[in-house]
């Protein structure tokens, strides 16, 4: 054995089978090197379990019905109206996490059909096909539990981020994303992962991870598939591919959810046993919240590189607030810590009870994949496309001089604005031929005050959605400062369009 290596996998299991081997969660083995030491800590523990619970949307499920009689190739399918893939043969099918009911969106998905089969509960299956010599029906409704399927694996293309990005908002209204509902100006913030607990985050080189890494998923036992997609390990966002037997599953540890106005996703526990085979894994299984950061990032700004705002350290994170700006800004988790305790802690008894052996990985995951972005054809075009000067004024100012700039340039939309030039309302030409109407003489009463933005790198779609969905014409275009840089109008898209 190499003077580097204190045990081997082989020797752990051993001991595993004896009722041996000295187990401990990530969170015991931060207070075990504390008080005694890295070398005393990788000579004593044999294995240190993490774990966490959170939203995993790139989940699903394979299922297998067996043939009806007489046999259908399936084409179509629904559970419980949500439509599901159908990847390959005649009665196999895909389900995925994030697609929705057809009769309630938003409320049921495929995570929630996962949840309800491990629950064991009937589900409704709806089926069509084209019929063929061989497969001649073209229509099946039936129901079915888990007992029911030939086969019902999880099969998880991107699973458990070596960690997650903070994410709050600067724009002037809510948004609703897949790190959960964000309050304007920085209302709120929210972050996932079990930071200290976390599986990649104990084994961030992937020395014990990899094809063939048996681990805690679900409340049962699955394993590593590969690399998950997107698996950017040089930014530290590694990710794991995995696959488990959904039959022995608990809805314990996996559930379906919905994200409001966003859609519908999986909650998944995963955790992992790292074994300490060296000094250096005996120090990397005690990192603690301290030493965890991430990105405090602005989802506000709807691109793909959004704006970064500070570095965190999971230790803010989980005290509830964090400053953002110089602004007390309140943060919460969207993963269960809970969760994630009580896995590294089930874990640790599976081992101690000789129920669990670990594996030792065929090939371990990559540590230098190239992550690409999306190629496109053609740039979609953004705010700053097709912006246009702002006619101003000031609040002060009279219904006739706001009058006489709308017919002498023909617009009409008129910009109100302080002395700093930061948006303070709005006036149309409607508002002011009422107001002559009626006659009034002031400004001040007949501005829009609420009023809805662009920014210059907003898409143009996003912006044309903003329009529809207030049923306005235009929107004023603001800097970070939210000083008004311009504004567009319905006019200005519809001649993009039709380019």
């Amino acid at each position: 054995m190499p003077t580097s290596e204190l045990r081997t996998i082989d020797e752990i299991n051993e001991k595993i089978r004896k009722g041996e081997a000295v187990v401990v969660t990530a969170e015991e083995m931060i207070k075990i090197v504390e008080s005694r030491g890295i070398k005393v800590a990788a000579k004593e523990i044999d294995v240190v379990t993490t774990g966490t619970l959170g939203a995993m949307c790139s989940s699903g499920a394979i299922i297998n019905l067996g043939h009806s009689d007489p046999p259908i190739k399936i084409n179509k399918a629904w559970i419980n109206d949500v439509e599901v893939s159908h990847p390959g043969a005649a009665v196999d099918l895909y389900i995925g996490a994030t697609q929705m009911s057809e009769t309630k969106p938003f409320e049921y998905g495929g995570g929630h059909v996962i949840e309800d089969l491990i629950k064991g509960e009937e589900v409704e299956l709806r089926a069509t096909a084209y019929g063929t010599d061989c497969y001649p029906r073209t229509r099946l409704e039936t129901l079915l539990t888990k007992n029911d399927l030939n086969q019902f694996y999880l099969l998880n293309f991107r699973n458990c981020y070596q960690r997650y990005e903070c994410a709050t908002n600067s724009r002037d209204e809510v948004i609703y994303t897949y790190m959960g509902k964000l309050l304007p100006h920085f209302g709120n913030a929210t972050f996932s992962g079990a930071g200290e607990l976390s599986p990649l985050t104990n084994d961030p080189n992937y020395e014990t991870i990899g094809i063939g890494t048996r681990i805690f998923l679900g409340g049962s036992q699955g394993y590593v598939i590969g690399e998950g997609t997107q698996h950017n390990p040089r930014n530290q966002f590694g990710t794991i591919m995995v696959r488990g037997d959904g039959k022995k599953m608990s809805p314990e540890f996996i559930h379906g959810a919905s994200f409001t106005n966003y859609g519908t996703t999986l909650y998944v526990g995963i955790g992992f046993p790292i074994p300490i085979l060296n000094e250096g894994l005996a120090k990397k299984t005690s990192i603690c919240d301290d030493d965890i950061f991430t990105e405090v990032v602005d989802y506000g700004v709807p691109r793909r590189d959004r704006p970064t705002l500070r570095k965190v350290s999971y230790k803010e994170l989980k005290s509830g607030k964090i400053d953002i700006n110089n602004k007390e800004v309140k943060v919460s988790s969207l993963s269960s810590l809970k969760g994630a305790k009580k896995i590294a802690k089930t874990l640790k008894s599976w081992i101690d009870d000789s129920k669990f052996f670990l594996t030792a990985p065929i090939e371990r995951l990559p540590t230098d994949t190239v992550f690409k972005p999306m190629k496109l054809l053609s740039a979609m075009p953004f705010v700053e496309s097709i912006i246009h000067p702002a006619m101003t004024c000031k609040e002060d100012e009279k219904v006739k001089s706001v009058a006489e700039k709308i017919i002498h340039h023909s617009i009409n939309h008129v910009v109100v604005v302080n002395d700093e030039g930061k948006l303070k309302g709005i006036v149309t030409s409607w508002d002011i031929t009422k107001a002559v109407a009626e006659g009034k003489k002031d400004l001040t009463d007949i501005i829009t005050r609420r009023v809805f933005v662009t920014t210059p790198d907003e898409p143009v779609e996003v912006a044309s959605r903003k329009l529809a969905q207030h049923n306005i014409s235009a929107l004023p275009v603001v800097n970070q400062e939210k000083k008004v840089v311009g504004i567009i109008t319905a006019e200005d898209i519809s001649k993009l369009f039709k380019r």
